[in-house]
């Protein structure tokens, strides 16, 4: 089988894996699929449609594309031409949407209509199928290096997003190859969107190396299992929240599912609940069970297998690429094993850059940068994360992590999922709020949780207030917007003062 040397161009992958197996499928979502030589020469035409719009390389191409065939399609496409693919949901709001594109001026926006006007209105959306028209032929093009890969989104959640753009070229580097485990012809199944980076690039990189993926449109927990079964998946990608709901199936529906393909199962995104890993430890065996903790800036990272988690439990593993220290909350470093402050991040010195931001400044020493997690190492280098620093509360003089309290709901067999909050409070600065996502049709109480928490908590972390809901808290991906929460519930909070 075909696999790319380091500095293979990424355009050309499809026709190295058509020319070799072009009947083989490379991809499918939702009941339709792409062969290589399907791929390959739908991302040609796109291509030249591309260049026939006026793209140029280097330009960002927004794709505003769901979990699908096109979005594979359209990314191949950019890599032909040297564009850098910017993969964005399809449900941004206004206000973010038009900032983005402002923020990245894309060549081009594909969508799923044709001529929608986007952003301020100086955009107007085309499709895949439009693009290939455009360009006419399928027949192969001179491939160009794109000076980025990819160019993800973040920062949303705060008003003011960003563009991550990374710091590798369009050629086969072969590191997310290594830090996700994606061996050569991986039967790979993406189960959130690839609007976010770590699915996005996961999805590419299955490719890259001559793999199938399976994109699911929209996450079901049996249907993972189903899928599974069916096309002897090896690799998955999940996040902790949909880990949950597949635990939450009956114990019947999980069983009716061959799950021996499975290699490995990775989650990140979102901290896992011990529990929530313990259980899945226990149904599919330490060794499949993977995390990988990092930002989309990736200048550092830690994976963790869990068999080290059962030994380090809680723990995000030990850095496996550049270099993380930990810093006190008062500035000054941490040098003793157990001692919590926040975590910074940066390239071993004399690699070069892993990315570089469009729409905001970096904010570094010495190379060193954070973004905002407060942890600790043990003994041993193993990291342990506490929470987000924008998140930790100050509650009566005493710092309590919202995400503590969290994983401890997440032990509460009808908790999906919850998110913790501070409400302005005279006296202690900050009431704890905990909004607690349960099954639909439970009758779960708040008294019946708050009961439940009184044996796992101390009182100083147990939540004063309980609002049980049985509408999502975190996005398809994993994502919770506290700030957000927080915000909607102010006003009631100050009237309740």
């Amino acid at each position: 089988m075909f696999t790319p040397g380091v500095g293979f161009p990424l355009g050309d992958i499809p026709g190295a894996h058509a020319a070799e197996r072009p009947d083989a499928v490379a991809v499918r979502a939702d009941g339709e699929e792409l062969t290589w030589e399907q791929l390959h020469r739908a991302s040609n035409s796109a291509a030249r449609g591309l260049r026939v719009s006026g793209v140029e390389r280097g330009r960002i191409v927004a794709l505003m594309l769901p979990n699908g065939l096109d979005v594979v399609v359209a990314a191949f496409a950019c890599l032909k031409i040297g564009a850098v693919p910017q993969p964005l949901s399809t449900g941004l709001a206004p206000a973010e949407e038009q900032a983005i594109l402002e923020l990245s001026d894309p060549g081009a926006v594909v969508g799923v209509e044709d001529g929608v006007l986007l952003g301020d209105g100086r955009f107007r959306s085309t499709t895949v199928a439009e693009l290939r028209r455009l360009g006419g032929a399928d027949a192969d093009l001179a491939t160009e290096i794109a000076p980025s890969w990819k160019a993800p989104t973040s920062g949303g959640s705060t008003g003011r997003p960003k563009i991550i753009l990374s710091g590798s070229p369009g050629t086969f580097k072969g590191f997310d190859t290594e830090i996700w485990g994606l061996r050569t012809g991986e039967q790979a199944l993406v189960t959130a969107p690839v609007h976010h980076n770590a699915p996005f690039s996961t999805t590419m990189t299955t490719l890259f190396n001559g793999g199938t993926v399976t994109l699911l449109g929209k996450f079901d927990a049996e249907r993972v299992l189903a899928e599974v079964d069916r096309h002897a998946i090896t690799w998955v990608y999940l996040v902790p929240t949909m880990m949950r709901r597949i635990l939450a199936l009956p114990e019947q529906t999980r069983e009716r599912y061959d799950l021996s393909s499975l290699v490995s199962v990775w989650h990140c995104a979102e901290p896992c609940p011990p529990a929530i890993k313990q259980a899945w430890i226990d149904w599919l065996g330490a060794e499949r069970i993977w995390e990988l903790y990092a930002g989309t800036e990736a200048q550092a990272g830690c994976t963790v297998s869990g068999t080290e988690w059962l030994r380090h439990r809680g723990s995000v593993g030990r850095v496996t690429w550049g270099e993380i220290k930990v810093v006190a909350l008062d500035g000054t470093p941490v040098t003793e094993p157990g001692v919590t402050g926040e975590v910074f991040m940066r390239v071993v010195p004399g690699n070069p850059p892993t990315f570089r931001y469009i729409g905001a400044e970096l904010k570094e020493t010495d190379g060193w940068s954070t973004l905002g997690d407060i942890g600790e190492f043990d003994a041993e280098g193993y990291l342990y994360l506490r929470d987000r620093r924008s998140d930790m509360l100050l509650v009566g003089g005493v710092n309590v992590y919202p995400a503590e309290i969290e994983s401890a709901l997440a032990e509460h067999p009808d908790v999906l999922s919850s998110a913790v909050i501070g409400l302005p409070d005279a006296d202690r600065g900050n009431r704890i709020h905990a909004i607690v996502q349960v099954d639909q049709g439970r009758t779960t109480t708040a008294e019946e949780i708050s009961s439940f928490l009184a044996a796992r908590l101390s009182s100083h972390k147990r939540p004063r207030s309980i609002e049980v809901v049985d509408t999502p808290l975190r996005s398809a991906a994993g994502k919770l917007r506290r700030s957000a929460l927080r915000a909607q519930r102010l006003p009631d909070a100050e009237a309740a003062r």
